[in-house]
């Protein structure tokens, strides 16, 4: 005689889960991970080597494998993240961030679509701000993610040269300033910008 145990709803309590900065969270064809504070970059590896990102997702995004075809797929975390994991029976209570993932997607393939490496890096300044920004005290918008300039151009398929030589010229004009590494800053009167490495 087999005596069936009864299953537990592994989502009744999902549990929240921590990833240090620059991490790689795990993957399963069988959920996906809904982002509670943190931000992650999904991207992919070319057969030459280079990383392309596919997106950078915050605060009640969704990530993983079942939303990319992507092969090689990874979720790198950028700061320190929490989430939880959502089971695919339970995938109806994110519709909504379902929706915001595409919608967020094709926000960042038309930066992407920019012929002017300048103009690309400046728009991906400004959704970088529209998306994680914060106000500060002066007044100025700004961003709490060390990017370098190798991920900048990873970001937007430049080289880190070509993204390194684009700052220097910004920063010559007067569109953006050198501080602190942590923040990339946007003033409210454009096109004023400032990036703090």
């Amino acid at each position: 005689m087999t005596i069936l145990m009864p299953q537990c709803d592994r989502l009744t309590e999902p549990k929240l889960t921590n990833f240090p900065r620059r991490s790689l969270l795990p993957l399963r064809q069988d959920s996906v991970w809904l982002l509670h504070s943190g931000v992650v970059r999904t991207l992919t590896v070319l057969e030459d080597g280079t990383a392309v990102t596919l997106g950078l997702w915050g605060n009640e995004d969704i990530v993983g494998k079942p939303l990319s075809q992507a092969n090689p797929y990874q979720i790198e975390s950028l700061t320190p993240v929490e989430a939880t994991l959502i089971y695919k029976q339970n995938w109806h209570e994110v519709t909504d961030a379902m929706l915001l993932h595409m919608q967020r997607s094709e926000e960042f393939i038309q930066i992407l679509h920019y012929r002017q490496a300048e103009t690309t890096l400046l728009q991906l300044f400004g959704w970088l701000v529209k998306r994680f920004g914060y106000q500060d005290l002066q007044g100025q918008q700004r961003i709490d993610l060390r990017l370098t300039h190798q991920d900048i151009a990873d970001l937007v398929g430049l080289t880190r040269v070509t993204v390194t030589r684009l700052m220097k010229v910004f920063e010559r004009q007067g569109i953006i300033q050198r501080q602190e590494r942590q923040f990339v800053v946007m003033q409210d009167q454009a096109p004023f910008w400032h990036y703090e490495i």
